[in-house]
């Protein structure tokens, strides 16, 4: 039986807040400072691993695969709509539909790019987590947020770039694109450590909550959040 608890809620509603807007908005801008070329969308994607970990390291695999599900439903959604709105002829004195397509109208390789690579990403990440917190016995909280963020930013990167971009960029601004991304990824998930120690050691103690993945169903096909092994005290 589903817990009722105080903050659950409150990061799913920040990851997919998240999720949608670095899709929505930063997927096809390349950015360049001090050297280091990476998506527009890099600059904040990484919040949703963050989420991903405090979700995991404290209430366990099943209720962030529910949080990933939701993820993935709002950005297919947020797609249709999108298309939609887009085909539908504009009123008379409209002069904003070449910016609005510009924008909103990514196509539908990038789409089923971002999708894939954030569905098998984002599982990933959770998957080592769980697995990692259990071998450690919960100690060396670090070595999990940032080995699962290696893994997870890894397969996100490696299969969303070739097949979103393949054709459209120049190989050599992808390959670019892909390395830098995944280092500044992987750096930010690094600097954010100190913070998430925090986060995750005040919902421990504010939930009463500190999930261990024992005899857990890991298939990421299912939505359930019953979860199959008592939470040792925080």
């Amino acid at each position: 039986m589903r817990r009722n608890y105080r903050y659950y809620d409150f990061i799913m509603a920040a990851f997919v807040a998240t999720m949608l807007c670095t899709n929505l908005i930063g997927i096809d801008k390349p950015i360049a400072i001090f050297g280091l070329t990476f998506s527009g969308g890099s600059l904040f994607f990484p919040l949703t691993y963050l989420y991903g970990d405090l979700l995991t390291e404290v209430y366990g695999y099943a209720y962030s695969r529910r949080v990933i599900w939701a993820g993935f439903a709002s950005l297919i959604f947020a797609s249709v709509t999108s298309w939609i709105i887009l085909a539908m002829p504009a009123a008379e004195g409209f002069t904003g539909q070449a910016a609005l397509e510009a924008v909103f109208s990514s196509t539908p390789r990038a789409v089923a790019a971002s999708m894939l690579a954030f569905f098998l990403g984002e599982f990933a990440n959770s998957f080592i987590l769980a697995k990692l917190k259990v071998y450690t016995e919960g100690r060396w909280l670090w070595s999990r947020t940032i080995s699962s963020t290696i893994v997870g930013e890894g397969v996100d990167t490696i299969i969303f770039y070739p097949i979103a971009f393949l054709g459209r960029w120049d190989n050599m601004l992808i390959v670019k694109i892909m390395l830098g991304d995944y280092a500044f990824k992987v750096l930010w998930e690094v600097v954010a450590t100190p913070l998430t120690y925090k986060v995750v050691n005040l919902l421990k103690r504010v939930e009463g909550e500190n999930h261990f993945d024992r005899g857990t169903n890991f298939n990421p096909f299912s939505i359930g959040s019953g979860q199959c092994s008592p939470s040792p005290s925080a």
